[in-house]
């Protein structure tokens, strides 16, 4: 079945700071962008108005990743400082430090509900923290290596993470693992659920996009068109495409059931970093070590 997905055309470019964006999300209603940098700041933007609306300062060093709650209201925070942090964003002030690694934490992502956060760090630990006590409620260990990014499912059962040479699936409430999705990938970077979470794509040095089959834990694709590493990957909210981003300059659209390439987007100067997609499919963001931030659409 071949998809029909929208054909996207460079809308604007935002000027980012004197150093490298590193991380940019959308907000939920799709209006405003929090993105990060090594400069430890968090910056929110106002995507029609093109600017800078809030600007969160406290990490100590630099900032991983940072997203939206689900009502707009939170930013939750990573950073090599070994904290998260959630921020107010109408007040502008940090209202919680969650504290616990013992190294670098490289991701963090909310549960549906914004109740819950998941980290993953160095240190080989994933953590789940109540967002409204700060209390961590959940430590999952079983990787053997340092872990790139964790990610909960839609419906918050489970998470996938991943440590660069092991993607594993958990379950949230007994903390176990549930199973190990194989292949003879090359230092997987990221690892997502598909929105019914019947999927998980993965993305790694080996230039490759992988798709396994959640239920039997099976490979089911690979996606080949990249002409170097492949830094991120986000399924479009139909579940139907995935978008990818790469250090060879591009971004790429992709069929899920075919494996074929939809689109190209070409117009970046430098490595594309981090890649985003609007709650409603309308729109992508991404990041570039050209300090800029583009909106596609």
């Amino acid at each position: 079945m071949k998809i029909q997905a929208k054909h996207y055309e460079l809308l604007k470019i935002i000027q980012g700071r004197d150093t490298t964006v590193s991380n940019v999300k959308y907000s939920s209603d799709g209006q405003k962008i929090v993105f990060v940098s090594f400069d430890r700041i968090i910056r929110i933007w106002d995507i029609v108005s093109e600017k800078q609306i809030q600007i969160f300062r406290g990490h100590s060093s630099a900032v991983h990743v940072a997203e939206f709650s689900s009502n707009g209201n939170i930013i939750v925070s990573c950073s090599h400082d070994k904290t998260i942090r959630l921020w107010d964003v109408k007040l502008g002030k940090e209202i919680m430090k969650l504290e616990g690694h013992s190294n670098f934490v490289l991701d963090v992502n909310f549960s549906s509900d914004s109740k819950y956060v998941v980290s993953c760090s160095l240190d080989k630990t994933i953590r789940i923290w109540d967002t409204y006590s700060g209390k961590e409620v959940q430590k999952l260990i079983g990787h053997s290596d340092g872990i790139l990014n964790a990610q909960f499912s839609s419906d918050d059962r489970m998470i996938v993470s991943s440590d660069g040479e092991t993607i594993l699936l958990w379950d949230v409430q007994s903390g176990k693992i549930i199973k190990e999705l194989k292949s003879d990938f090359n230092f997987v970077i990221r690892a997502k659920f598909s929105p019914d979470n019947r999927f998980v794509a993965a993305c790694s040095f080996d230039k490759i996009i992988r798709i396994w089959d959640v239920q039997s834990g099976k490979e089911i694709q690979q996606f080949k068109g990249h002409t170097a590493v492949v830094n991120e990957i986000q399924f479009f909210p139909n579940g139907q495409t995935i978008v990818s981003c790469s250090d060879d300059k591009t971004i790429r659209l992709w069929d899920i059931h075919s494996g074929s390439e939809i689109q190209c987007l070409k117009e970046n100067l430098r490595s594309v970093k981090s890649v985003d997609i609007s709650p409603d499919g309308s729109s992508i963001v991404s990041c570039s070590d050209d300090k800029t931030i583009r909106i596609w659409g």
